[in-house]
């Protein structure tokens, strides 16, 4: 009993937890990334050192230097310089 129990708590913890995409302003101005996301663009204004989590279910994000990529939700966007780069 105590193993299904302890099993069925493992499996949610697991199936619950999110993955999202990261973005990491290493410079120390504001950037902008626009991202869009179901069909919708928002701008993700990042602060100079800020980190932020977006895009859980994949989406596409235009750097500050023009270019559109397409994010699955695991990938971290590092920003330095005014330059973007995914890890």
């Amino acid at each position: 009993m105590w193993k299904s129990l302890v099993a069925a708590v493992a499996l949610l913890a697991v199936s619950g937890s999110a993955h999202a995409a990261s973005a990491v302003n290493k410079d120390a101005e504001t950037r902008t990334l626009i991202v869009t996301e179901g069909g919708s663009k928002t701008e993700l204004a990042l602060a100079g050192g800020e980190t932020v989590e977006f895009c859980q279910n994949g989406c596409f994000v235009t750097l500050p230097n023009g270019d559109l990529e397409a994010l699955t939700g695991s990938e971290t966007v590092e920003i330095s310089g005014g330059v973007a780069r995914i890890k």
